[in-house]
């Protein structure tokens, strides 16, 4: 089995290209909502102990953007738990039996059917766009246009050399976020690939240590891209005036 640095298109709907990513994104979506619509529909006053485990993640993940947002916890939380139980579900759904070694033989070479979501660029670029494209929503909601454009632009040409360099940040931050969960699970991916093909008669034994590190890593970017974006909002909806 060799890895790809693009995802690789398993079939195509129209013109729409289906890749082995974006299957597993609809996977992991699917997997998300069924969950949520299931833990529902099944709260109980006295709680059982699969409830008390997602109160317990749920208040876990609450407490700590409380600590950091304070009274934006409100709008922040949603979309912090968002991007954070996506992206771990992600992450640890491709260490599964099945990704990157059920597929099919196309021209020669091996395509898996299922491919991690985070070890795709244009996965990790997607969620990069949408956080900064929502705390900059958010920004202009809170602080009015005018604060809002104040913020980077200004008659003052110190403070338009500042605004400026904080604009081009944002544009940086895209790249930040997205390579960073990218470089990481691809690379976690790649050296499990390596080390099962070093280790033919001890293929589930040998690689176990680093899947665990992976479990690891996954969490650890998951929490990272989460907490990211959480202070990006915090900060970006706080008033200049307020310094």
């Amino acid at each position: 089995m060799e890895i790809s640095f693009a995802a690789e298109e398993i079939t195509r709907i129209g013109s729409f290209p289906i890749t082995n990513s974006f299957l597993t994104t609809l996977i992991t979506s699917f997997a998300l909502i069924s969950f949520s619509l299931v833990v529902s529909k099944k709260v109980a006053i006295v709680p059982t102990r699969f409830q008390n485990v997602v109160e317990f993640t749920i208040e876990g993940l609450y407490s700590l953007t409380s600590q950091i947002a304070g009274k934006k916890t409100s709008f922040i939380f949603p979309w912090f738990a968002t991007f954070f139980l996506f992206i771990i579900v992600a992450n640890w759904f491709g260490l599964m039996p099945g990704f990157g070694t059920i597929g099919v033989h196309q021209h020669g070479h091996f395509i898996p059917l299922l491919r991690p979501v985070t070890s795709d660029l244009n996965a990790t670029l997607a969620l990069a766009l949408i956080s900064l494209i929502v705390t900059h929503f958010f920004s202009l909601k809170l602080l009015g246009i005018k604060e809002y454009l104040a913020r980077f632009f200004s008659l003052n040409p110190i403070n338009l050399f500042v605004g400026v360099l904080e604009l081009f940040l944002e544009f940086v931050k895209i790249v930040s976020l997205s390579f960073r969960l990218f470089g990481n699970i691809f690379a976690g991916e790649t050296l499990l690939v390596t080390v099962s093909k070093l280790a033919v008669f001890t293929a589930f034994l040998v690689p176990l240590p680093f899947m665990i590190l992976e479990v690891v890593v996954g969490f650890v970017q998951a929490l990272v891209f989460a907490m990211l974006t959480m202070v990006f909002m915090v900060i970006l909806t706080t008033s200049h005036k307020s310094h």
